[in-house]
């Protein structure tokens, strides 16, 4: 049943992507070449549109048979309330202030309607639980818009956010199907197939961008199933959905250390995101997005092994991948050319 779902998705998606692209110039959802983009070319976006038809058609029936009904149907009208934030921003460029506010909504309806919180975590070392009280809401809405946007900053390359979310998926799919939760699974494959079938479209040379419509659909969707999956369990569980989203997260972090490095506005654009560095080496676009591929399969394949460790060995896992992390971003340039206080450290400690 669950495969079968994800080549539903996976086949409706194929179909359904042309006709969205064609809606989209129709809509004027079109992305124009600047000294930011990549292309060279008009190209529409809003594609996301069709992930999350496909989502929608081959979610619904398993929705209305389901006996909590109820309960699962806020995902589906969060999901919509961000879809619509999303194609209003391909067709109109909204500002920062409502497309924000749009993401608070669809996080209020899951946190507030859904009964999806974060309410406390087992301390690793003490017995003692830490509750998190009038701030589990808050902290909640946080983890769902932060990952909204940290999906949305990465979709800069041809076919680079649907890939690592899809990979982000797979992950989120078979820890679901480990600790046999089969809702999380189904609408994590399900969401694989439907942006699967858009990569055959989206994947360099791309022929139709997902735009906002798709990546925060794709961020919505994923923080909101990690959080069904991983919530009110142990301090170490609570940092396995972190590492999944390991490449998001990192490079949205490091953006905000450049920011504030380099004296700029937390929200102005640069660009000197994670695949920029990289083709700024000196690799291609399709290698770009390969690389990036494989490291978030690294994250995800940590993240599958941090979930079976001991305390210590995910204590050591975790400080492994940081300093990793912290070693990657300082030889990329990441922050910028000077930011290298470990590399620094470490050649020091290696000369006479």
């Amino acid at each position: 049943m669950l495969i079968g779902a994800l080549l539903v998705a996976f086949l409706l998606s194929i179909f359904l992507t042309p006709f969205v692209g064609k809606l989209a110039f129709k809509l004027g959802a079109t992305d124009k070449p600047n000294e930011r983009k990549v292309h060279s070319k008009i190209m529409p976006r809003m594609g996301g549109l069709a992930i999350f038809l496909s989502f929608f058609i081959t979610f619904l029936p398993f929705l209305l048979f389901m006996d909590d009904f109820g309960e699962q149907l806020p995902l589906l009208v969060g999901a919509l309330v961000i879809i619509l934030i999303g194609m209003a921003d391909d067709i109109f460029e909204l500002r920062a202030a409502p497309k924000f506010l749009g993401q608070v909504l669809a996080a209020l309806i899951i946190v507030l309607w859904g009964g999806l919180e974060v309410e406390f975590i087992n301390l690793p070392f003490f017995t003692d639980t830490l509750e998190f009280g009038v701030l589990s809401i808050p902290i909640t809405i946080l983890w769902i818009v932060s990952i909204i946007n940290a999906i949305n900053l990465i979709d800069g390359l041809d076919g680079l956010a649907g890939g690592v979310s899809t990979i982000a998926l797979v992950t989120i799919a078979t820890m679901a199907l480990i600790k046999g939760d089969l809702f999380v699974a189904m609408v994590a494959l399900i969401v694989i197939g439907s942006t699967l079938g858009f990569l055959k479209y989206n994947f360099h040379p791309a022929k139709i961008f997902m735009g906002d419509t798709g990546a925060l659909f794709l961020g919505y969707i994923i923080a909101v199933l990690s959080l069904l999956g991983f919530k009110n369990v142990t301090m170490i569980s609570l940092i396995v959905p972190i590492i999944i989203l390991g490449v998001p997260i990192s490079d949205t972090f490091f953006a905000i250390i450049r920011r504030v490095v380099n004296k700029q506005p937390i929200s102005a654009a640069d660009k000197s995101h994670l695949h920029h560095c990289l083709i700024n080496l000196g690799f291609t676009h399709k290698q770009t997005v390969l690389l990036i591929y494989a490291l978030a399969a690294c994250f995800g394949l940590a993240a599958i092994i941090f979930s079976f460790a001991t305390m210590w060995g995910a204590l050591i896992l975790v400080t492994g991948l940081l300093l990793i992390i912290e070693i990657f971003v300082e030889k990329i340039g990441l922050v910028n050319s000077n930011y290298q206080p470990l590399l620094k450290m470490l050649n020091f400690k290696n000369k006479p």
